[in-house]
C-alpha cells in the first residue's frame, strides 16, 4: 500500500482503541545479550536506554490487564530470560491468560527447557516461545545478530521441539537477509533440516526504530485511515508496559512520545495518534507483532 504525501498541515491520525487484547511486557528494557543490527528498541549488553522492570511492577501490570479482560501476554526486552524472576513471572502470567515469550534463544539450554517444559505442563494457559532467527544463512544471520547466534537459537528450537513446545521463528525482512527472496520457504525448510516435525514461521517488516531509525516511515493521516479496518492496527487492541509506565505499542515501547500513562493501564485505552515514522509500516502492511 502506498502512501500519499501529506501536506504540511495535516495532523496525524489516531487510531480507535477497540478493546484490550494483548498486553505486551517489555520485562528486561532494552537490556540484551546481544546487539542486533536492526533491533527495534537499539538493545545491548551495555548500559541499557530503558531499565529492566521490578518483578512486582510486572505482576501488578499483569493483573489488572487480567482485570480489563487482556487475551494475550507476550514478554519481551532486551532478552527476557536475563530478568532474574522471569520464570516466576512467567508463571504467574500463565495463570491469567495464553503468554508468550519473545527470545533470541541463546540462553535456553537443556535445564532452561526442562523448566519451560515443566511450566507448560501445569499452566492454566498454553505457554508460546518465540525465537529470534534472520536467515537461514548461518553466515548472514550472525551478520545481523552477532557471531554464534545462528547456532545457539536452532539448538534452542531444537530443545523446544523435543520438549513438545513447538517454538515460532521469527524473522525480520532484514535487506541483507534476502528479504522476500522466498525466505519464508527457506526458514521452514532450515526446521524441517533440523528435526522440527510441524515448523512455524514468523515474519515482521522492518521499522524505522531504534537501530534503524530514519530507514523510511512517515505520517498516517486521517484520510489514509478511511476505508481502513481499524483491527489492521495493532495500537487499536494492544498495549505495552515498561519502566516508565504504560506505551502505545511493543514497537514504540519506552520513547517519551509514545508514553500514555504512569501507572494506569485502564486510563491508555483511548484512540492513539499515529505519529511516528514506524506507524507508516504498520498502515502499510498491517503487520503485527502478535503470534497470529
Amino acid at each position: 500500500m502506498d502512501a500519499p504525501a501529506p501536506a504540511a498541515h495535516l495532523t496525524p491520525a489516531a487510531a480507535p482503541f477497540r478493546h484490550l487484547t494483548a498486553l505486551w511486557v517489555q520485562v528486561t528494557g532494552t537490556y540484551c545479550n546481544l546487539r542486533c543490527v536492526h533491533c527495534i528498541n537499539a538493545s545491548g549488553p551495555r548500559d541499557p536506554w530503558l531499565a529492566p522492570m521490578d518483578a512486582d511492577a510486572v505482576r501488578g501490570w499483569v493483573n489488572e490487564a487480567a482485570e480489563l479482560g487482556v487475551r494475550e501476554i507476550y514478554f519481551t526486552g532486551g532478552e527476557p530470560f536475563l530478568h532474574p524472576e522471569m520464570l516466576p513471572l512467567l508463571a504467574h502470567a500463565l495463570e491469567r491468560a495464553p503468554t508468550t515469550v519473545l527470545t533470541n534463544g541463546t540462553l535456553i539450554d537443556e535445564p532452561m527447557a526442562d523448566a519451560l517444559a515443566a511450566l507448560a505442563a501445569r499452566a492454566r494457559y498454553s505457554l508460546e516461545l518465540r525465537v529470534s532467527l534472520d536467515d537461514p544463512d548461518r553466515e548472514r544471520n550472525d551478520a545481523i545478530r552477532g557471531r554464534g547466534a545462528f547456532e545457539r537459537a536452532l539448538r534452542a528450537i531444537r530443545r523446544l521441539q523435543a520438549r513438545g513446545l513447538l517454538p515460532i521463528l521469527t524473522a525480520t525482512e532484514v535487506e541483507t537477509a534476502s528479504a522476500g527472496d522466498g525466505l519464508y520457504d527457506r526458514l521452514r525448510r532450515l526446521l524441517l533440516d533440523a528435526g522440527v516435525s510441524k515448523p512455524r514461521v514468523k515474519i515482521l517488516p522492518l521499522f524505522p526504530v531504534g537501530r534503524m531509525a530514519g530507514h523510511g516511515g512517515g505520517m498516517v493521516t486521517a484520510e489514509m485511515l478511511e476505508g481502513i479496518d481499524p483491527a489492521r492496527l495493532q495500537c487499536s487492541d494492544s498495549r505495552a508496559v515498561a519502566a516508565g509506565g504504560v506505551y502505545v505499542c511493543p514497537i514504540l515501547s519506552g520513547l517519551p512520545e509514545a508514553r500514555m500513562h504512569a501507572s494506569s493501564l485502564a486510563a491508555t485505552l483511548t484512540p492513539a495518534p499515529l505519529s511516528h515514522p514506524a506507524c507508516l509500516i504498520c498502515w502499510q502492511t498491517g503487520a503485527s507483532c502478535r503470534n497470529g
